[in-house]
């Protein structure tokens, strides 16, 4: 009986889908121009999550361990994971001085489940803040 309720048990398993593979796909070295934005606010639009009005607020989520990303020109939006040789996460001095600024970065891509992560190996331009939000929404992190 035993014996038999193995061999269902195998045959059912043979026979069910395989599960999606969520595995990372393949590394792709790319080139990203965009602006250095405070994901948890640009996500859940708490705030308006861009140029000089957000500036203090991506400081302090940066420093708070909120991951940075870099929303591109298409409006892609791209999770940095680490700065050029950072092996820290990138709540670290390096992303927290560069908040809010548009940037070129080169690294490596790595996309799973529909997230796009970013590996930077290193910032080829920053033209500071050029997104003069503030005339416009004043100075947040309270909102508007």
């Amino acid at each position: 009986m035993l014996r038999s309720a193995r061999l269902i048990l195998a045959a059912l398993l043979f026979s069910l889908p395989a599960a999606p593979d969520t595995r990372a796909g393949e590394v792709e070295r790319v080139r990203v121009e965009g602006e250095l934005i405070d994901t948890w606010c640009y996500v859940t639009e708490i705030m308006y999550a861009r140029g000089s009005a957000h500036f203090q607020c991506a400081v302090w989520c940066a420093v708070g361990g909120i991951p940075v990303s870099i929303r591109a020109d298409d409006g892609t939006l791209y999770v940095v994971l680490r700065v050029e040789d950072d092996s820290q996460n990138v709540s670290n001095p390096a992303m927290i001085r560069i908040q809010s600024h548009r940037v070129t970065v080169d690294g490596d891509l790595i996309e799973r489940d529909g997230v796009k992560y970013l590996l930077v190996t290193q910032v080829a331009d920053d033209q500071g803040i050029v997104d003069l939000t503030h005339e416009k929404f004043g100075i947040q992190p309270w909102g508007m």
